[in-house]
């Protein structure tokens, strides 16, 4: 079995209603498919984190040092791939386009051998997880407090009993918006925030001041990802659990954050970090250091169904009776193409998703929809 050839995939939807996080704006959906098809006729899926054309041109550079070779070799390719990219590309978009690669190679071998990747990664420790609902951006036209105060209670009617909303727009606006969703919630249901690296320290420990009376679970992003010692300081000066990692890219960058204790809880995302190859490192990583690992899920099925797959084989940290279950974070905002483009969606069950348990992914790409959402370059 060879690569015969390796595509790639933009898709995108221009937003009717566009929305803000605390440094850009979303004027559309967008995201980077990576296609890799075999010889046999076998074909695997991967997803970029990140700029989809950036992501989609590096793939394509990337492809030269991939036709012709056995996908089963999934470390020698990555580590091929890295390596050659290493000296521009120890972080940043490299990094996403071997994400993708290197996903899709896994969703190869678990094809060839007709097993779920988790069986391939050494089985796992859960069948399903719960999710929690991510959205509560800042909605341009609207009135944001009242509006995200209306998307979180849907969330939380359809079934979720956690949810994420976003904030960084300044303290006192934000804190309005955060006490009127919990007020709106009522105090059992998982309230976090995330402030996409909006703030600064003395912003940060201020809003995590005031905001502790209200439950909040952890406080995500609360500054620029590349201060670890800033973070560092930042735990020890306000009383909130921190979160970060969807920006840390590679098992250097986490080895970094982990030792400088700069998080509790640490948010690799697969299609960002370096695949499900440096991923499952990333967590064993995690796991001798005793920091929590909670992924960053950002994207479309083809995202969910990796993130999903890399859930089952977090191990519980601690072992226990009752051992506590990671979390998938599970994107709500809008975004037509996410589930379309499967053949059977990912759903949820009052907060509950299952594992998916077909090989590879557990996926199958719905063609007709992939075609719709897609550009030509």
């Amino acid at each position: 079995m060879k690569i015969r050839k390796v595509l790639t995939h933009i898709l995108r939807h221009n937003l009717e209603h566009p929305f803000q996080s605390a440094f850009s704006t979303f004027h559309d959906r967008s995201a980077c498919l990576v296609e890799i098809v075999c010889d046999n006729g076998l074909i695997g899926w991967g997803e970029c984190l990140g700029p989809t054309l950036p992501n989609a041109a590096t793939v394509q550079t990337m492809s030269g040092l991939l036709v012709g070779r056995n996908p089963l070799d999934i470390e020698p390719i990555w580590l091929n791939l890295y390596d050659q990219f290493r000296d521009q590309g120890q972080r940043g978009v490299s990094m996403t386009a071997l994400s993708g690669i290197d996903i899709a190679l896994w969703d190869i071998a678990g094809k060839y051998f007709d097993v779920p990747i988790h069986v391939l990664l050494g089985g796992a420790h859960r069948t399903d997880v719960p999710a929690y609902a991510t959205g509560g951006f800042r909605p341009i036209g609207k009135d944001r407090k009242n509006a995200v105060i209306d998307e979180v209670a849907g969330y939380i009617s359809s079934g979720f009993s956690a949810a994420k909303i976003k904030i960084g727009f300044g303290v006192a606006e934000d804190c309005e918006v955060i006490f009127g969703v919990r007020e709106a919630i009522g105090p059992d249901v998982a309230l976090m925030i995330d402030a996409n690296h909006g703030f600064d320290i003395i912003e940060a420990i201020d809003l995590a001041k005031r905001v502790e009376p209200y439950g909040i679970s952890w406080f995500e992003e609360p500054i620029v990802p590349e201060n670890l010692e800033a973070y560092r300081d930042l735990r020890m000066r306000q009383p909130l659990p921190v979160a970060a990692g969807e920006t840390w890219h590679g098992r250097h960058a986490f080895d970094q954050a982990i030792k400088a204790r700069a998080v509790d809880i640490l948010q690799p995302d697969v299609c960002g970090c370096g695949g499900i190859t440096e991923m499952r490192k990333i967590v064993s990583m995690s796991e001798t250091a005793g920091i929590r690992v909670i992924p960053h899920v950002w994207g479309t099925g083809v995202a969910i169904a990796a993130s999903l797959q890399m859930l089952a084989t977090l191990p519980p940290q601690p072992p226990r009776h009752g051992p506590r279950d990671p979390m998938l974070e599970f994107d709500q905002t809008f975004n037509p193409f996410r589930q379309a483009i499967l053949e059977v969606p990912i759903p949820h069950d009052n907060g509950i998703v299952k594992i998916p348990d077909g090989p590879g992914l557990g996926i199958r790409i719905h063609r007709p929809a992939l075609d719709q959402y897609s550009i030509d370059l």
